[in-house]
């Protein structure tokens, strides 16, 4: 078990990367062949992900090209740690307002947006197609009871804190040097 877990934290930003690249195509995978279409809140979510793709993949290249014998640098698994934060921060406040907790912003109800007037004469002639506005609040998806949002704020908040642990690994964790 420790042997996992100096594994786990010395090569943090990779297994970050794999997670939040599947994460991603999870998401994507639920909008192309569920038909679940994504609301403001939700690409929020992803944006997310993708800077931590990028942390990642960065630090991970880094340690390959260096040689690192001592894992991938513990700066960038805390500013992994902030950037899942972010996420599970981003999560939880769509799920607290799909649970009704609190009101969400006027851009995720469709109040909010950029007025294309080639658009609406379109619309209005019947030329363009009608899209659909989805709504932040409303849940379109439920396992074991709980959101999609809900799930992402605890997945979220699972990898910032094996970020924090990667960042703050002990000196036993690491290589000798050699």
């Amino acid at each position: 078990m420790m042997s996992a877990y100096r594994v786990l934290t010395r090569w943090w930003t990779v297994f970050a990367l794999a997670a939040s690249l599947s994460l991603l195509a999870a998401a994507h995978a639920f909008e192309r062949f569920g038909g679940l279409a994504p609301c403001n809140l939700c690409l929020k979510q992803r944006e997310v992900y993708w800077v931590a793709v990028a942390i990642a993949l960065t630090a991970s290249l880094w340690a390959l090209v260096s040689r690192a014998s001592r894992g991938t640098p513990r700066v960038a698994a805390f500013l992994l740690f902030i950037v899942f934060l972010t996420g599970a921060i981003t999560a939880g406040f769509h799920a607290g307002g799909e649970a009704g907790w609190w009101e969400l912003p006027a851009v995720c109800s469709g109040g909010a947006g950029e007025i294309n007037l080639e658009r609406l004469a379109a619309l209005a002639m019947g030329t363009a197609e009608v899209e659909p506005i989805v709504a932040c609040d409303a849940v379109t998806w439920r396992f074991l009871g709980l959101s999609m949002a809900a799930w992402n704020t605890l997945i979220a908040a699972a990898l910032a804190i094996f970020s924090l642990l990667a960042a703050k690994r002990p000196k036993d964790a690491r290589a000798p040097r050699g």
